[in-house]
């Protein structure tokens, strides 16, 4: 076994960067300390220039995040707490009564929950399209026959963040277009990892969380709106925006329509440093490391018979999210063992997506322990070696608990 730990100089082995990213680059942290301690104001709550320069933080990251998009205006980068929060308002605010939709069973609870509970208040109809249960990828033809006349929204995780399936969005935004219906896309665990290109993909609402492959902060994020669209999106909070205050009525233009309250601004401004740079390190090149470790650790895990991985069984269609079961270990007492005696951080569960796990197999009754998988998610800073030995330990622990006993 490789003895990676030598080489991380005993820190643990962080494999858990589908739930946030860590490490941080570094220019993050000095961002939000030159903010905390050179800037402090909000921006457009006063004349002075540190409010000033606080709203030149926020404008510089919308730039940066259209430049990495290919948006069509800065403005109509909305910022939010998350990529939960940019899926509510692009689902909530769009969604009329009587309206269909159509998504997928790979999706997050995130989409899934929201679109559930407006189906109870009879509010909309929604048809969940089903995928191959071996590569979890969804068939663009099943989701073009599932459109009807009262349908208004197609929504599609890129990425899952179970398998790593990555869906063909650029196929699905083509067929979107030509129905005139307004595709949504959750980027959670793609956003900074592949490009993505919205003009190019058709994209209508792109949700994505700050924290995770744009190596921000916890607790940002943000909703792009095609431009035209913002006019038929309705906010879902009120209030103050530092513009237009003799008006008791929201403001009609962006961003100022969809951003009430004060700015998450020191947030925002290590956000616009993570951003910065994965358009430094250039995301294509991210994207190719991606693979390469996803090539790695592939190689390092097959062969061994009560180890497994779901979804694509190679690098085709798959980001570096895995994950994993070992026959005869709960997913629970797994991940112990990997940070008990490797110091892998890892996440046992169903992942907030439980149509993925009931895709796969892995979701049975409530309660029962041997619900979900281990899973191992990669980001930036994880290397070859990294990825070489967790899929020593993980082969190491299987071939521990497939030997008969006595033997």
């Amino acid at each position: 076994m490789s003895d990676r730990n030598v080489e991380f100089k005993g820190q643990p082995l962080y494999l858990d960067n589908a739930a946030t990213s860590f490490p941080k680059p570094p220019e993050v942290l000095q961002a939000l300390v030159h903010y905390t301690t050179h800037i402090g104001a909000s921006a457009g709550r006063g004349a002075y220039a540190a409010a000033q320069e606080s709203g030149h933080v926020i404008r510089t990251c919308r730039q940066r995040l259209n430049q990495l998009f290919n948006g069509q205006d800065p403005n109509h980068f909305i910022f939010t707490l998350n990529c939960s929060d940019a899926l509510n308002l692009a689902i909530g605010g769009y969604l009329r009564p009587g309206d269909h939709v159509v998504t997928t069973h790979m999706e997050h609870n995130s989409v899934l929950r929201q679109l559930n509970a407006f189906v109870s208040e009879g509010r909309i109809t929604q048809t969940r399209i089903a995928v191959d249960p071996q590569t979890c990828v969804v068939d663009p033809a099943d989701i073009r026959k599932a459109l009807t006349p009262r349908t208004r929204l197609i929504a599609v995780v890129h990425g899952s963040n179970v398998t790593g399936t990555v869906q063909p969005i650029r196929q699905i935004g083509r067929l979107a277009r030509e129905a005139g219906i307004a595709f949504l896309v959750d980027a959670a665990q793609t956003a900074g990892h592949l490009p993505i290109d919205v003009q190019a993909d058709g994209i209508d609402f792109l949700a994505f969380p700050g924290h995770k492959g744009l190596l921000g902060p916890l607790g940002t994020g943000a909703l792009y709106i095609r431009p035209g669209l913002e006019k038929d999106l309705r906010p879902i909070r009120y209030g103050g925006t530092g513009s237009v205050s003799e008006l008791d009525v929201q403001p009609d233009f962006m961003p100022d329509k969809f951003e009430p309250g004060s700015h998450n601004a020191i947030g925002i401004a290590g956000l616009s440093a993570g951003v910065a740079w994965v358009l430094a390190q250039g995301v294509e090149n991210l994207w190719e490391h991606d693979r390469a470790l996803c090539g790695t650790f592939i190689e390092n895990v097959e062969g061994v018979d009560n180890l497994r991985y779901f979804g694509p069984q190679g690098i085709k269609d798959r980001i570096g999210v895995f994950s994993m079961r070992i026959d005869g270990i709960a997913p629970l007492a797994l991940a112990q063992r990997l940070e008990n005696e490797f110091r892998i951080l890892t996440r046992p569960g169903l992942h907030c997506a439980p149509l993925a796990h009931r895709t796969i197999g892995t979701c049975g009754a409530a309660g029962d322990p041997a619900n979900g998988t281990t899973r191992l998610s990669f980001g930036p800073f994880v290397t070859l070696p990294d990825v070489r030995y967790a899929a020593d330990a993980l082969c190491t622990i299987a071939l521990e608990v497939g030997r008969p006993v006595g033997v």
